[in-house]
């Protein structure tokens, strides 16, 4: 007898919404729907048609919608499904998703463990009442983290200096029944912050083409730096690292997304006297980004600070056999040592005008660390792979479910009672 499929409810930003997200739903879709009852959910108005290929798609309002909804159709009807709530850093695409998350148990998909800046949106915009917000910044985190996020509400501090010391993943984790989550950093985060269940997967990939792409060994350094680009991102000092190169140094650099500030990048590009050499695209076609990158003789993809997140960016450079540059920390210093460059953050800008001199003489030195990067992504970032392991951590959720509500009820039970003895009686009759 053929194993029944899970039935899966995906929450998540679909294409065309201008987040990795949604690109990596839209990769691992053939994959998964091969291996579960699925369903794609969003809060947005508009999708991209195309996925109804694969699965059935079907829009929410994440404020009001019941359990009930979310059963299966077709020869699974009315039985239950397990929801995947997608949660990242942008309240654009995750507040409404962190509502759904405090109403329904479900597994979280956990992109960002820093995700301050969603969550103040989010009580600005008004999808969580900044009651609830202080008051689970207390719960986490005690008076001083309490103190430091009515700071930032009144503006005396910023959402990314909360965000480093008091990160905000376990607000959105409070009703899950486990987390997954894509570097080892992250899971152990989760793991020490309760008995949820942590799991982790690669971050997965589709690869497109052979992974052998000839770049121009004359001519400009063709330079790219892709995503949304905020201060952590490091590409001020990118800048001041090309500006050192001199005014002999010929490249052509590409920026390619939503950068936080772009009236001061390009203020201070002209300030280092390198307007002409660097470009801001803003947001592209990924067409007409892969191409970019295919041409690329090095791609930034600095991160400082890093709170645990992997990095779609890089498995997107290693499919191009692109050489990239990263800094030696988090879950870019895990990454093998022959597949990207790392670089420390102490004498940053000294190690990376070292390195644009090494590729700038030896145009090599990238093809083969690209060469190297598409090997392992091809090796370990599978979509097949990646749907495996949602399917494993699917049939798991009604043992979880059950867990994670016995260690509630055994820490409510503990709470209630000063008395030793009668804790463990109580814990011996619960269990």
């Amino acid at each position: 007898m053929p194993e029944t499929r899970p039935i899966i409810n995906w929450i998540s930003p679909l294409p065309p919404a201008e987040t990795d997200i949604a690109h990596y739903t839209r990769r691992i879709l053939p994959a998964l729907s091969e291996r579960a009852e699925l369903t794609l959910w969003t809060d947005s108005n508009t999708w991209d048609r195309e996925l109804e290929r694969f699965c059935s798609v079907k829009q929410l309002n994440p404020l009001e919608i019941l359990p009930r909804a979310m059963k299966a159709g077709g020869p699974c009807k009315n039985q239950p499904g397990i929801l995947f709530i997608h949660i990242g850093n942008s309240w654009v695409f995750h507040a409404g998703l962190l509502m759904l998350a405090r109403r329904m148990p479900s597994i979280i998909v956990l992109h960002d463990l820093a995700i301050q800046e969603m969550l103040l949106d989010a009580v600005h915009h008004k999808f969580l009442y900044k009651e609830t917000y202080l008051s689970a910044m207390h719960r986490w985190y005690g008076d001083e983290g309490h103190a430091a996020a009515e700071r930032t509400l009144k503006g005396a501090m910023s959402a990314s200096q909360l965000g480093q010391q008091y990160p905000g993943f376990e607000i959105a984790m409070e009703h899950a029944t486990a987390v997954l989550t894509h570097t080892s950093a992250a899971s152990r985060a989760v793991a020490d912050r309760g008995s949820i269940p942590a799991y982790q997967l690669n971050l997965p990939f589709q690869t497109s083409g052979g992974g052998r792409i000839n770049r121009t060994t004359t001519g400009p350094l063709r330079l790219v730096q892709f995503g949304h680009i905020g201060a952590n991102r490091r590409l001020e000092q990118v800048l001041d690292a090309l500006a050192a190169m001199g005014p002999d140094f010929d490249f052509i650099f590409d920026v390619v997304g939503k950068v936080w500030n772009p009236a001061l990048i390009r203020q201070r590009c002209a300030d280092l006297g390198i307007a002409t050499k660097v470009q801001l695209h803003g947001y592209v076609s990924e067409p007409a980004l892969d191409l970019l990158i295919a041409q690329a003789h090095l791609v930034f993809n600095l991160r400082h600070p890093t709170m645990g997140e992997a990095s779609g960016s890089q498995l997107r450079i290693w499919n191009a056999a692109a050489a990239s540059v990263v800094t030696d920390q988090g879950w870019y210093a895990e990454l093998p040592r022959d597949t990207v460059f790392h670089i420390p953050l102490q004498d940053e800008g000294p190690a990376l005008q070292k390195l644009l001199s090494r590729i700038d003489k030896d145009r090599s030195l990238g093809q083969t660390i690209g060469q190297a990067g598409y090997q392992h992504v091809v090796a370990h970032h599978s979509p097949a792979q990646y749907a495996d392991g949602i399917v494993e951590v699917a049939k798991k959720f009604e043992q979880d479910t059950r867990d994670v509500l016995f260690a509630d009820s055994a820490r409510r039970l503990l709470l209630r009672s000063p008395d030793i003895a009668l804790k463990r009686r109580r814990l011996a009759q619960l269990f």
